[in-house]
């Protein structure tokens, strides 16, 4: 765990044993226990929240990359081939003349 070995862990357990007794000792060893285990479940939590933040960061961020590589919409139909065809058949049924004619404002003859 911390790189102790077995004669090193003895060695530590019978110089707790000697300076705190064989009374106290098994009420420290409960109580760095639990001290370790609540350490444990903290860091767990830690770890979980650090785990589902870059969860949501990586959905996020492919969620952008979908958007920005996905293909344009098709453009809109246009409108100006149908008005060519459509002034194209004029031309055919008036004999090629589209040009709009000039309205006179006085039909009057003007030399009398």
């Amino acid at each position: 765990m911390f790189g102790i070995g077995t004669p090193e862990l003895l060695v530590i357990l019978i110089v707790a044993l000697i300076v705190l007794g064989p009374k106290r000792l098994p009420e420290v060893a409960k109580a760095l226990g639990k001290g370790l285990a609540e350490l444990r479940k903290a860091t767990s939590g830690l770890s979980d929240e650090l785990q589902n933040a870059r969860t949501m960061l990586e959905q996020e961020t492919q969620a952008v990359l979908r958007k920005a590589t996905a293909p344009p919409p098709p453009p809109a139909p246009a409108v100006a081939p149908p008005v060519a065809e459509a002034v194209a058949r004029a031309a055919e049924t008036t004999g090629g003349d589209t040009a709009p004619t000039a309205e006179k404002k006085n039909d009057a003859p003007t030399g009398v």
